[in-house]
């Protein structure tokens, strides 16, 4: 697609990822056209790190009329799983974004496999017998030239016959490893003839016990993307040091082919951008997965995760997360990002689509003595303010109700403008009630408070617009149901958990694992408790919007029965006081 047939807004912001691949396609590079891939390993659920670099694939192609394809990086068989495959996919769909093809690395064995047979035929690549801590140590320093293996030079039958074996199963893990030969004193210790392939005796999900060889990731990355087609090959900052390796495996690749008129066209160009750093988060799928494991969380999808399920069970839209996402941009640098303004563009979004109804979470009675026992009247609610489509709904009034114990203050202050003996306030979409009196039980706590209300005051009547300090919630005792209600909160107490758990492992003689997470995690990240709340809430799924007002977003979970509804906190109405 021509870069003039793009409608841009002039306002927006382009990062500088989408400035080289505008350059790219001006310039007819790759044909003019755009190809991405979001390459995940299946070996994790997606966290919200994640959702930054697939709304920067799929994005980009998308924007440039190409495509994005889904690739799995599925080169470690012992840590991959067909549970972990089908949950990228649904994380992907929920985000909104929808790929060309799905592939695997897998997918590529056969040709990789024979590529590296190619490399060791023509003398660049061998096979190492040394244990890894051998091999480690001599890579050498930055600033000092690693030591050539002694098996550097070994004849190419030798090679070819071991790594025949090595496939065959005939050699144990650990045992020897394939190596490329490439330069032992070259400033970049990536060049420092890098282990390619490894023996994993594991059965593969998708290959079964075909291969005993996989390859490394620098090795299988590159030349995946260039048998896909892939024009960018779009990556975080911890790459940059691998894109001289990546385009080296590349060049011999299509060397190989014969490719070699123009070596610089029809290649994919990696470019990297920073990773998505959020306070008060712990995004690394290693600590996830002993997080679940020690149960510490119920689960990959427990709304405290920053996995994307988990966000999406707690109530966080798609749009949302998209939008925070566009926020905070693409740099060259990386960045801790306030998880403020993850809650602010959630709140954002929800405030355009969320329903609200009543829910009393700290409840106690309200007793409108002058209205008539017994009788009961429907009053109108209007679904959601903000969008004037709206629907609306019906809420049953009587004389005994709920409200919060918080909207209450017997000697109350100045600028307290709620409820309190000889004040009035507004119930919302009901009357104007005025307290006369409080019952309390034998240790002085409020059991019931006694109210009188004016009949002309109801909402939408010409004395409706009487105007009092204050409008709290309510719902109707007769009429409401019992819920449950988990409120969530930041599973860390530390903006910065990575960090600290690291410092704590390293004063603490090693302690590592749960042991070293356990001093930084919020012991109030959960509370469970019962509130009443409107009927109408009854008619919502899991993953419907709602907004309880006054006190915060929630959505229905899927924890839920017909007889016993659980509704999850996903955000307050306000920044949380961190």
């Amino acid at each position: 697609m021509a870069i003039s047939d793009i409608e841009e807004n002039k306002n927006e912001s382009v990062s500088f990822v989408e400035e080289i691949i505008k350059t790219d396609l001006e310039e007819g590079k790759n044909g003019g056209r755009i190809q991405t891939r979001f390459p995940p390993e299946p070996n994790g659920y997606l966290h919200i790190g994640h959702a930054k670099a697939i709304c920067m694939d799929f994005g980009m192609a998308e924007k440039y009329g190409g495509v994005c394809n889904l690739r799995f990086d599925d080169t470690n068989p012992a840590k991959e799983d067909v549970e972990y495959v089908d949950a990228i996919k649904e994380d992907i769909k929920w985000l909104g974004f929808h790929w060309g093809n799905e592939y695997y690395a897998s997918d590529y064995f056969q040709g990789l496999y024979d590529f590296a047979v190619t490399l060791i035929k023509q003398g660049k690549a061998y096979i190492d017998e040394q244990p890894s801590e051998d091999i480690a140590a001599q890579k050498g320093t930055p600033t000092q030239p690693g030591v050539p293996s002694p098996y550097r030079d070994r004849p190419v039958e030798e090679s070819l016959a071991l790594f025949e074996k090595m496939n065959n199963g005939e050699i144990d893990e650990g045992i020897m490893v394939l190596r490329a030969k490439i330069d032992m004193a070259n400033s970049n210790m990536l060049f420092r003839d890098p282990i390619i392939y490894r023996v994993k005796k594991i059965a593969h999900h998708r290959t079964g016990t075909k291969w005993n060889v996989y390859p490394n990731y620098d090795f299988a990355h590159g030349q995946s993307d260039f048998f896909e087609g892939v024009t960018h090959s779009l990556c975080t900052l911890e790459f940059v040091a691998h894109r001289p390796l990546y385009d080296l495996f590349i060049d011999w690749l299509k060397e190989t082919r014969g490719e070699t008129d123009n070596m610089d066209d029809n290649r994919p160009r990696q470019t990297e951008f920073n990773k998505l750093n959020l306070s008060y988060t712990l995004m690394s799928k290693r600590n996830l997965l002993i997080l679940t494991q020690e149960g510490v969380v119920n689960g990959w999808d427990d709304p405290r995760m920053p996995t994307l399920c988990g966000m999406r069970r707690r109530g966080y839209s798609p749009q949302s997360i998209r939008n925070f996402i566009k926020m905070i941009g693409y740099t060259k640098y990386d960045a801790l990002n306030d998880y403020a303004m993850l809650e602010s563009a959630v709140r954002e979004d929800l405030n355009k689509k969320a329903t609200r109804i009543s829910a009393v979470l700290n409840p106690v009675k309200c007793i409108i003595t002058n209205y008539p026992e017994g009788q009961t009247e429907v009053l109108d609610a209007i679904d959601n303010p903000e969008d004037e489509n709206s629907k609306h709904h019906s809420i049953e009034f009587s004389r005994n109700l709920w409200i919060e114990r918080e909207d209450f203050m017997e000697d109350a202050p100045k600028k307290f403008f709620r409820l309190t003996i000889g004040r009035e306030v507004r119930l919302k979409n009901a009357y104007i009630i005025m307290c006369t009196g409080v019952k309390k039980d034998d240790d002085g706590n409020i059991e019931e408070i006694y109210c009188t209300y004016d009949p002309a005051t109801r909402s939408g009547m010409p004395e409706a617009n009487r105007k009092v300090k204050s409008t709290i919630h309510w719902v109707s005792q007769n009429h409401c149901i019992k819920a449950e209600v988990r409120n969530y909160d930041r599973l860390w107490q530390v903006e910065n958990p990575r960090d600290e758990i690291s410092k704590y492992s390293e004063e603490h003689e090693g302690v590592r694992g749960i042991d070293a997470m356990r001093p930084f995690l919020n012991p109030n990240s959960l509370e469970i408790s019962s509130a009443y709340i409107e009927k109408y809430a009854s008619e919502f799924k899991p993953l419907d919007y709602l907004q309880f007002q006054r006190i915060g977003y929630y959505t229905l979970d899927e924890d839920s029965t017909p007889d016993k509804l659980v509704f999850n906190r996903t955000v307050g109405l306000r920044e949380s006081k961190w």
